[in-house]
């Protein structure tokens, strides 16, 4: 009967988004268009080429090497395995949903076991620089200072995360062997990984190079299509019947019941979310900064259906995931207030350090924009031709 049930319930979704897709014909070709060009613009020239250079780390034992070298506090902070630290440079270097891939594909190699892999992924799949402080926060705030405010929360309480799912499945024991530290037997492992794999380099480039495409494009397909949902959402008005109980959380934590639409945006899609939030003028940059912190650490309905597609390939469970996001966003809002005064309210030492740093994401962001769907077209003319030659 139960799923008799959730078969009527996938069956009624489809119908009603068929018939949107009919009846907001516009609206559709517009949100389609847009998601469009974020992904060809944006997001795939920017993680292309992290996926590619994490497929040939792997390839090459460079992560092996990196396993042996950061075992010593990776397992102590976060109970997992060293390799976990490359997964984390990288997550936090190029954005979600790139924890959740490469979690996945050490996963595959068979570098972590179950628990390790759901440990990992709940902290490592997070916003990239270039996206909070150039796109949210210049280019929607258009506010510097709220950037490096919003980055350094939202990484402090990522790491905050890591530490709370240490503890989790804390009885059910792994077997690994503590060793210590040793440069030498971090070269030795990844010899012995390189040596495993038989395939000639030119093999190897082109695997990472088809694998990393068929991945941004499955991230292709879901942003698309949540920015088509959001748009149907609000044109049947029930954006403001959602709202309305979201008013009503905000409310509770003191909080404007204007941010409600543009929270429930947010929690669809990021980018959606934070252009709204940043039009909100009945509202203080505190509170702002607060809603936005817990909706980049929420991640999205977007990212996360990403994310949910990357651990189907696997037995990673999807549940503590969301249970760490959950965490994320909490934590979030309590640090963003403690460092709302001394990080944005203060030309404090940070800030000037830091200044140069996003100086150098704004004009990388100008120049991805810029030059973004050519990049993009080409990538995927390559993909085409490296398909037709593997399949002749």
């Amino acid at each position: 009967m139960k799923q008799k049930i959730i078969s009527i319930i996938y069956a009624s979704f489809i119908i009603f988004i068929a018939a949107s897709v009919i009846y907001f014909p516009q609206t559709v070709l517009s949100a389609s268009k847009r998601g469009l060009e974020m992904w060809a613009g944006v997001v795939f020239p920017s993680l292309l080429p992290f996926f590619i250079v994490a497929e040939l780390f792997i390839a090459f034992g460079v992560v092996h090497f990196i396993g042996v070298l950061c075992e010593p506090f990776m397992r102590p902070l976060f109970n997992v395995p060293g390799v976990g630290g490359f997964v984390w440079v990288m997550g936090m270097a190029s954005g979600y949903p790139s924890g959740a891939k490469f979690t996945a594909r050490l996963r595959q190699e068979g570098q972590l076991s179950q628990i390790e892999a759901e440990r990992l992924v709940s902290f490592t799949n997070s916003s990239n620089p270039l996206f909070i402080i150039g796109a949210v926060a210049i280019g929607f705030f258009h506010d510097q200072q709220l950037g490096i405010l919003l980055a350094l929360t939202h990484y402090i309480s990522n790491f905050f995360v890591g530490i709370c799912m240490r503890f989790y499945k804390k009885n059910e024991r792994e077997h690994y062997i503590r060793e210590p530290f040793s440069i030498k037997r971090a070269f030795q492992k990844l010899h012995q990984t390189r040596m495993k794999d038989k395939r000639p380099f030119g093999k190897i480039l082109g695997d990472a190079v088809i694998h990393s495409i068929q991945t941004l494009l499955l991230i292709g397909g879901f942003i698309i299509l949540f920015s088509v949902l959001i748009n149907i959402i609000q044109e049947v008005k029930l954006a403001l019947f959602f709202s309305h109980f979201i008013g009503v959380i905000l409310n509770f934590a003191d909080l404007p019941k204007e941010l409600a639409i543009p929270v429930l945006s947010g929690l669809f899609e990021i980018t959606l979310g934070a252009h709204e939030i940043a039009l909100v003028e009945k509202s203080s940059m505190l509170m702002k900064a607060i809603v936005m912190s817990f909706i980049l650490a929420f991640n999205g309905m977007s990212v996360q259906a990403q994310v949910a597609s990357i651990l189907a390939e696997t037995d990673i469970r999807f549940r503590p995931y969301f249970f760490a996001r959950l965490i994320h966003g909490l934590i979030s809002c309590i640090v963003v207030i403690i460092l709302f005064q001394p990080i944005y309210q203060q030309k404090s030492a940070i800030h000037t350090f830091s200044q140069q740093g996003v100086n150098y994401l704004e004009s990388s962001l100008d120049l991805l924009q810029a030059t973004g769907i050519p990049l993009t077209l080409m990538a995927l003319v390559i993909y085409f031709f490296l398909m037709f030659q593997q399949k002749n």
